[in-house]
């Protein structure tokens, strides 16, 4: 068992306080297209985390300077608006906001082909609406629909999950009561029905190697869980144009 001064996160039968098992997901709900002042845009709930994603671009690269003759440049900024969390956030950037930014960049890249747009700009936002845990992971895999929905070429949509060690147990999709409590949060992003990892962050040092295999294993699961809902949210918008 897992207590906290005021609920038990983890029963004895391995059942969390929120009613699921170590490794099932929160409720998931993915719309695209939900910006019309954007050339591409997805909204994305897991639990109680709220994400919106906006593409715009290609357009031409300013400063002149940083464009790039053989390639274009993706550009990301993740925000947390300031009521996203219960305490307030402060408004502007800020060193959290840039290394996730920079890390979401990373994770998107290796799908987009850049090359076909050089000397160019995709500019990808990702605004944290409301905030439960996981808005890394779950700002990643808004990002990758919004460039979907954009009409940018890829070889792949990406989708991110992140598993954590609630006291002795590993767990898939750490809510945020879960997460003041863990002891260690591992973010994955995946290309979606691939086993090619673009992002692997291990924020701990107490995992044993079993752990971490777990924790593996579980991303994987949930990665392939949310590839199969960005299929449906895309497949939605966009069956009868197909058709």
């Amino acid at each position: 068992m897992v207590q906290d001064a005021d609920i038990t996160l983890i029963d004895d039968n391995g059942i969390r306080f929120d009613g699921r098992q170590t490794d099932e997901m929160r409720p998931v709900s993915m719309e695209v297209g939900v910006l019309h002042n954007a050339d591409g845009s997805a909204m994305v709930e897991i639990g109680k985390t709220r994400i919106l994603a906006a593409v715009y671009g290609p357009k031409e690269l300013h400063p002149q300077h940083l464009q790039d003759q053989t390639t274009g440049i993706l550009q990301v900024r993740y925000n947390m608006a300031p009521f996203s969390t219960e305490d307030r956030q402060k408004p502007g950037p800020n060193r959290r906001a840039s290394e996730i930014s920079l890390v979401a960049r990373k994770a998107l890249e290796p799908v987009v082909f850049l090359e076909e747009y050089p000397m160019t700009t995709v500019k990808v936002y990702i605004e944290v609406i409301e905030a439960d845990a996981s808005t890394r992971a779950t700002g990643i895999t808004a990002a990758s629909l919004a460039l979907a929905d954009a009409g940018i070429p890829m070889k792949g949509l990406i989708t991110a999950c992140a598993a954590g060690k609630v006291g002795d147990s590993i767990v898939l999709d750490v809510a945020s009561k879960e997460d003041s409590y863990g002891e260690a949060d591992v973010p994955l992003a995946m290309i979606g029905g691939t086993d090619d990892i673009t992002l692997l962050q291990i924020d701990s040092s107490g995992l044993t190697h079993e752990e971490l295999d777990e924790a593996l294993r579980m991303g994987k699961k949930g990665c392939e869980y949310l590839f199969e809902k960005q299929k449906e949210a895309l497949y939605r918008q966009y069956s009868q144009v197909i058709t």
